[in-house]
């Protein structure tokens, strides 16, 4: 029962390696499928009953169903397993990342620089929405260095983690969320060809090279604040055979000209940043694109009735994720405007996810859809 273990430079995994992580997949599906929904019925059932008893009408706000179902011990055994689940992945792959990272650091010497390209920036300074939390409760971050040089550890690690946490829904590259808002963006532009692309908050590339594919020709380029994340992405790319260069760069001021891109985007990039620093990028956004170029999003933007926030609000206060509660709150269309998007030109969507997990590799049920925004310079 393998791992999507379908590039070169993907970490390796030893038999109990490999048997524990399965299992550790397999508790998230169990928690995402079988528990969860028992918080559903807590909702709808109890919780709204008695705080329409206290206060005279139903849950309205990402707030209020946090603190009501947080009283409920179900409520609390969910939690517990969850923050437990995720606090195993880490406990699981980093060990497995250190003990191969000799072999990794060989093959990244063979996959470098023949396709694609990559600059480093030791002295970028990390923002401070970065430092101030392990996001995603991941020990160090994404940005953290762990050895003298060539560091790629963070990057490696996530490549094996995120299937684990996506518990297999995004592809054996994980890399749905790229190839279905990729396919959905020809879908509604299916005459726009552009000739430069940029991810933005790329991690190790998972949603960037796709756009290889997507659009072939184009110059891809992909850029994070993490340089073990983008070393790694870099050597990862490679190993696929697609050309992406990747820079170490902080999305809310890039060293790319004026007009530089025709097509912009990012894959779960906003929530990973402050409320100043999303509205920086979207500016920047603008700044970079070509008249007439378009910016693509896909974040997990609150949409639909209240229990729908509740999962990604619970994620905010438990998982490090500090902004991924006030994000829902935002109003995209009046931030692209204020960058200088024509208001006429916005959208917001849902790509449908190209993925359907198999049920026989122990994966969840699939993540249906993404939610997309974007605007036309």
């Amino acid at each position: 029962m393998p791992v999507n273990a379908t590039h070169a430079m993907f970490p390796d995994a030893w038999h109990d390696e490999q048997s524990r992580q399965h299992f550790i997949r397999s508790l998230k599906v169990h928690i995402a499928q079988d528990v969860m929904p028992g918080n559903k019925t807590l909702f709808d059932g109890p919780v709204q009953t008695r705080f329409r008893k206290t206060h005279g009408r139903g849950i309205e706000t990402r707030k209020e169903i946090r603190e009501e179902l947080g009283k409920e011990p179900y409520n609390q055994l969910w939690g517990s397993m969850l923050r437990t689940s995720q606090e195993m992945l880490y406990d699981t792959v980093r060990p497995s990342i250190e003990r191969q990272l000799p072999d990794l650091n060989q093959k990244a010497k063979k996959f470098s620089g023949k396709n694609g390209s990559l600059r480093l920036n030791p002295d970028l300074a990390m923002p401070r929405y970065h430092t101030a939390v392990d996001i995603h409760s991941k020990p160090g971050a994404y940005h953290t260095n762990v050895t003298d040089e060539g560091d790629m550890v963070a990057g490696a690690e996530y490549d094996r983690t995120i299937h684990l946490y996506f518990m297999g829904q995004a592809g054996p590259n994980n890399d749905d969320m790229g190839v279905s808002t990729g396919t959905w963006f020809k879908q509604r532009f299916p005459n726009f060809k552009p000739k430069r692309i940029l991810d933005m908050g790329c991690t190790v590339g998972h949603a960037s090279v796709p756009y290889v594919d997507h659009f072939p020709g184009a110059e891809v380029h992909a850029i994070d604040v993490a340089g073990p994340c983008v070393r790694y992405g870099h050597h990862r790319a490679e190993a696929l055979g697609k050309a992406v260069h990747f820079s170490q760069q902080n999305a809310e001021h890039t060293d790319f000209p004026d007009g530089y891109f025709d097509l912009i985007t990012s894959h779960l990039m906003f929530h990973e940043t402050s409320v100043k620093a999303s509205r920086a990028i979207v500016k920047e956004c603008y700044r970079l694109l070509a008249p007439g170029g378009i910016m693509l999003h896909a974040d997990a933007i609150g949409r639909g009735e209240i229990y729908s926030k509740y999962f990604v609000e619970w994620n905010a206060h438990n998982n490090a994720e500090p902004y991924l509660g006030t994000m829902q709150d935002e109003d995209w269309k009046a931030i692209s405007t204020t960058a200088g998007f024509d208001p006429k030109s916005y959208f917001e969507d849902a790509a449908p996810s190209a993925y359907v997990a198999r049920s026989d590799r122990g994966e969840g049920k699939g993540f249906g859809q993404y939610n997309v925004f974007g605007a036309v310079k």
